[in-house]
């Protein structure tokens, strides 16, 4: 059985009545539906969209304490905004942040789905999260956890975007659009999960198809995975781990942030000549192997040789930049490491 236009008003009314009752209890659902503060919801979608909501609470707060309103976010340096989102990754969310409070303070809170679509970074899932939710309009949000509620619904077991984004569309309650969204995804984080849906507890069991099946957990099936490349890179530490000498990193991933300096291996060279490369740039020399670390990043599997290092340029105090957890791994060496590894002899 799938959800029939007859259904809608009955299945609307079971999952709102669920959601009021169950509803998860978190930090920026704070004031009426359809009139909530947009500062608190942008962020918190923003930091959601890559971060587990155990952990997103945590960075949440230390946001906010940061940078209580838009104004003060405009405000503050992009390197303050970094070190506040240290540990969330994904840095190009808290560039595009500040950019966009820009916006805001000299142009005003957007008024529709349409304006916030215009901010930068602002894709279609956070412009209609916010927009049902600080402004009530009926916008229908399609994240992981509404595909996957609606799949198993539909029994459908490749659902394309534009199918999700259509049943969801179908399925918003004009009346409580906010509601609705956190209804649906509410539902997937914690009964229709991904490995073992807890069907019995679902109140909308009744509709799902997914569930008619017997084999719930199969809806909807499992996406392709973009390759992971793994990645060789050698990196100085010359200081120690409270002063070093830092970098500023490029890229989209880590762009703003400061690291130690590093050169990747190329091809099926050793670390050797990376190293020399590295040495040569810094004007430095090498003292001693502290060990390697490891880190994944989007798609990406990074294997870090750490050397400390001597002469270059001068250290900088470590603790007021932001660095990529990639970086905190290899400062940690040097506590591990640094005293047996250059004890006198």
């Amino acid at each position: 059985m799938t959800p029939t236009p007859a259904d809608l008003p009955a299945l609307r009314r079971v999952l709102l009545t669920w959601f009021d009752a169950r509803g998860r209890d978190l930090p920026w659902r704070v004031g009426p539906e359809g009139g909530r503060d947009p500062y608190r919801v942008w962020v918190s979608e923003v930091l959601l969209q890559q971060t587990q909501v155990a952990r997103g609470q945590v960075y949440f707060e230390r946001f906010l304490a940061a940078f209580p309103t838009v104004e003060a976010l405009a405000a503050a340096p992009l390197e303050a905004v970094l070190k506040a989102w240290e540990g969330c990754g994904y840095y190009a969310r808290a560039r595009h942040l500040h950019r966009a409070a820009g916006v805001v303070v000299r142009e005003g809170w957007p008024r529709d789905f349409a304006g916030w679509r215009a901010l930068p970074g602002v894709g279609p899932y956070t412009a209609a999260a916010v927009s049902s939710l600080a402004l009530g309009e009926a916008r229908a949000v399609n994240d992981g956890n509404v595909r996957r509620v609606l799949a198993r619904l539909w029994g459908e077991a490749r659902p394309s975007p534009a199918w999700v984004q259509a049943r969801a569309d179908e399925l918003l309650d004009p009346a409580r659009p906010g509601a609705w969204n956190e209804a649906l995804m509410d539902l997937g984080a914690t009964v229709c999960t991904p490995k073992a849906p807890r069907c019995a507890e679902c109140p909308l069991a009744g509709w799902c198809a997914a569930r008619a099946s017997g084999d719930p957990a199969g809806f909807p099936a499992p996406q392709e995975r973009a390759a992971v490349r793994e990645v060789r890179a050698v990196a100085l530490l010359i200081g120690d781990a409270e002063r070093a000498v830092l970098e500023r990193r490029g890229g989209s991933l880590l762009g703003g942030l400061m690291g130690l300096p590093s050169e990747e291996v190329r091809g099926d060279e050793g670390d050797a000549a990376a190293l020399a490369r590295l040495s040569a740039r810094l004007g430095a020399t090498v003292r001693g192997e502290l060990g390697e670390v490891r880190h994944t990043m989007t798609h990406r599997r990074i294997r870090l040789a750490v050397y400390a290092g001597a002469g270059g340029p001068a250290p900088v105090p470590v603790a007021g930049e932001a660095l990529s957890r990639l970086d905190h791994k290899a400062l940690a060496l040097w506590r591990q490491r640094a005293a047996s590894l250059f004890a006198p002899k």
